[in-house]
């Protein structure tokens, strides 16, 4: 397994799983188990997705499977735009604590910037508490742009420890990935195989042939080699299992200059500059 620091010296997995748009069922709760069982030390979790009831009872029923404890994971959930405000953080914190069934998250992110610049930093002060009050091991925001950052930033006492965006070969933010290198805040990848859109791709699959992997690994893997964190989402065991079998090869600079030559700044989800929920 891979970790990657932050800038406060916690670490997280490289690779965890994504569980937007699985239904709050046993389907979410036995992808957990499974994928905690196969090696899995990272959910990424989020109170819009509706699903973290059967999430926490998947998280625990993984912990028991495989014999760790719950300091063995890496659990995040998201604060959704119906709670900015300081003062509504902890009660929505809570409320994700509450369903996941746990006593603490390893992660905790403003979901979206949103649009109302003065909302943003005064709900990120509710996630300053939080940490500072050690109920959160880290915080951190997503679906943030630079403009979002500089802002975020120049107000902030506790910077954020991570950035979580689209990412993949078809929009690869670099940008982006330079800023948060300059500012030592790390980029996680949501979605990074685009709903299978990319596994489709013929750059893809050529490299996947040439190296004797899948798709889905070969990108999965291109994410590791920019030392981006990737919560790759999967309902089936077997993809699960594969999904994380990215640890013992890596992409030469040849295939990662294709790779990154697929840049088309091709968006599958809302633009965070305009996005409000």
């Amino acid at each position: 397994m891979n970790f990657t620091q932050f800038h406060n010296g916690n670490n997280m997995p490289s690779v965890g799983l994504g569980v937007f748009r699985v239904e709050n069922n046993d389907t979410a709760k036995d992808a957990v188990k499974h994928a905690i069982q196969s090696g899995y030390r990272s959910i990424d979790a989020a109170f819009i997705y509706g699903n973290e009831t059967k999430v926490g009872e998947g998280i625990a029923e993984g912990i028991k499977a495989a014999n760790i404890s719950r300091d063995d994971l890496f659990i995040t959930s998201k604060l959704w735009l119906d709670d900015y405000g300081k003062n509504n953080v902890k009660e929505a914190y809570e409320k994700s604590l509450n369903l996941l069934g746990l006593d603490y998250l390893d992660l905790y992110l403003m979901h979206w910037p949103g649009t109302d610049a003065d909302l943003m930093l005064n709900t990120w002060e509710g996630l300053e508490a939080l940490y500072n009050q050690q109920l959160v091991k880290n915080i951190g925001v997503s679906n943030f742009n630079i403009d979002h950052l500089d802002i975020l930033l120049n107000k902030a006492t506790v910077k954020p420890v991570l950035n979580q965006v689209e990412f993949h070969p078809y929009l690869t933010q670099t940008e982006l990935r330079n800023y948060l290198n300059k500012h030592d805040i790390k980029m996680e990848s949501w979605s990074p195989l685009m709903n299978a859109e990319i596994l489709q791709d013929e750059v893809v699959n050529n490299i996947a042939t040439e190296i004797n992997k899948s798709p889905a690994q070969v990108i999965i893997r291109w994410n590791i080699d920019h030392d981006v964190i990737t919560i790759p989402k999967s309902v089936t065991p077997s993809r699960i299992e594969e999904n994380y079998d990215v640890f013992n090869f890596s992409l030469n600079e040849e295939q990662m200059q294709q790779l990154d030559a697929l840049n088309q700044n091709k968006r599958i989800g809302p633009n965070p500059a305009e996005f409000n929920g």
